[in-house]
């Protein structure tokens, strides 16, 4: 199989309670935002799925995210689409 992600910056919250996941996902993007990374991933597991739901809800609210889905080949992580900077 190939990694079609594998070049895309990656944060992983395995291990991670919400409150630390909605504060090191909501740094993760602004830093990636900051240097124009277009697209970044966030593996959260599959698990119980709360560090997931936690992660939808942090991407719904954060202003520079464009867009987000759950990854077709692999459930335990999202892609995101980061907005362009603007000049």
């Amino acid at each position: 199989m190939i990694n079609l992600y594998k070049n895309l910056p990656t944060i992983d919250l395995h291990g991670f309670d919400r409150d630390y996941a909605r504060i090191m996902i909501n740094e993760f993007i602004e830093d990636n935002y900051k240097i124009s990374n277009h697209k970044v991933i966030i593996i959260h597991g599959i698990g119980s799925g709360i560090i997931r739901k936690e992660t939808q809800k942090t991407l719904k609210q954060n202003k520079y995210v464009e867009n987000y889905k759950i990854d077709n080949f692999n459930a335990g992580q999202t892609i995101v689409s980061i907005k362009n900077k603007l000049t």
